[in-house]
């Protein structure tokens, strides 16, 4: 009879470890952060953690899920209505536009926990495992935007759909992003521009005005 009820809580739960998580593997690092001290800060019992995530390493593989995603839904991102949307957008232009919109937005939510993850990556094999899978997951999801432009015959003629994901890859890369804005210090706005703008480029058939 409780059943929503438990559900509802345990999501609470779930939600406040990552948020904590978050917070304390940014200002501390992800190393020097203990089961113990995201438990207090999420006031949450350490049995509990340890129920819902297993271990330290889940806890960060449901912060970088959530951050990529930019919510807690059991949904990939490649299935979202807002994706498919654009992967059937007959403008090549807006297609490339709205890419580089959700693109930007998903390194600015998770930059931080990425980079996170390529440093525990040197030391600990779970987390290199994980950083592997998430370029891999990257790679899926960016050869499907270089899909359907060479579906609907929108790539330059010179240009193969492999070559075509290559570049989309390098671009929309979380290394590019963060050269960009946080070494640099572009607006988040300002990136988006480039990206689109790049996209079309070096994808797209040039035209003449």
């Amino acid at each position: 009879m409780d059943n929503g009820g438990g559900q509802a809580r345990t999501r609470l739960a779930r939600r406040a470890v990552v948020e904590a998580a978050r917070t304390l593997f940014v200002d501390r690092g992800y190393g020097a952060t203990t089961i113990e001290a995201v438990s207090d800060r999420s006031d949450v019992p350490p049995a509990t953690v340890y129920r819902l995530f297993s271990s330290k390493f889940g806890i960060l593989k449901a912060l970088l899920d959530v951050s990529i995603a930019g919510d807690d839904q059991a949904l990939p991102l490649l299935d979202r209505p807002e994706v498919a949307a654009l992967l059937a957008e007959p403008d090549p232009e807006k297609l490339l536009a709205g890419f580089a919109r959700i693109n930007v937005a998903i390194n600015e939510r998770s930059g931080p926990i990425y980079q996170i993850l390529v440093s525990a990556a040197r030391s600990e094999p779970e987390a290199a495992d994980l950083l592997v899978q998430y370029t891999q997951q990257r790679q899926q999801g960016q050869g499907q935007i270089a899909r359907a432009l060479a579906r609907a015959g929108a790539l330059r003629a010179d240009l193969r759909e492999r070559d075509a994901a290559d570049i989309i890859h390098v671009f929309m890369s979380p290394e590019v992003y963060r050269l960009f804005v946080t070494d640099r210090g572009w607006s988040r706005a300002r990136y988006e521009q480039w990206l689109k703008n790049a996209l079309v480029q070096q994808l797209l058939p040039r035209t003449t005005s």
